[in-house]
């Protein structure tokens, strides 16, 4: 069993095993991996004793859970009433535009960032705002925006 199965399984002993806290399960999975795999859900499926359809049913019906991979740093636009007026959108785009994002992608192609839309973060007095790894950035624009995300990835090249 490789190292990401190995840590699911603890995942679901540490709730007992119990079908009622399949929810628990899927979201201490993804906090874990920033999404759900195929292959986790199986597992989680086996060893609740209930079907893949229903773990499957259960990840694709609320809308914080990813089936597909999310970068190392997730952005979430807010796109509420407050922000939208204040212009979140060209901060969506630019931001969309620098990460070379096409169809319906929001991971970039190295896997630093994702980008999601929110509808609303609770910081309508600070908008345009937008969170990276939920830390909130207020009074943005398309420039600060890419600034910010340029200094996230100027940091991380040094740490490698």
């Amino acid at each position: 069993m490789n190292q990401r199965l190995a840590r699911v399984s603890e995942i679901i002993a540490d709730h007992g095993a119990q079908p009622s806290q399949l929810i628990a399960i899927l979201q201490d999975t993804q906090t874990a991996f920033n999404y759900l795999s195929q292959e986790d859900m199986t597992l989680i499926a086996q060893r609740l004793g209930i079907s893949t359809a229903k773990v499957y049913s259960v990840a694709t019906f609320y809308e914080n859970f990813s089936l597909e991979p999310k970068g190392k740093h997730i952005i979430r636009v807010c796109d509420g009433t407050a922000c939208h007026v204040r212009k979140s959108q060209p901060i969506y785009d630019a931001i969309h535009d620098y990460m070379q994002l096409t169809g319906k992608r929001k991971t970039d192609a190295d896997g630093l960032f994702t980008l999601e839309t929110v509808a609303c973060l609770g910081a309508c007095g600070l908008s345009p705002v937008l969170t990276i790894d939920g830390e909130v950035h207020a009074k943005m624009t398309p420039d600060s925006a890419l600034a910010l995300l340029e200094s996230i990835r100027k940091e991380e090249e040094l740490a490698k």
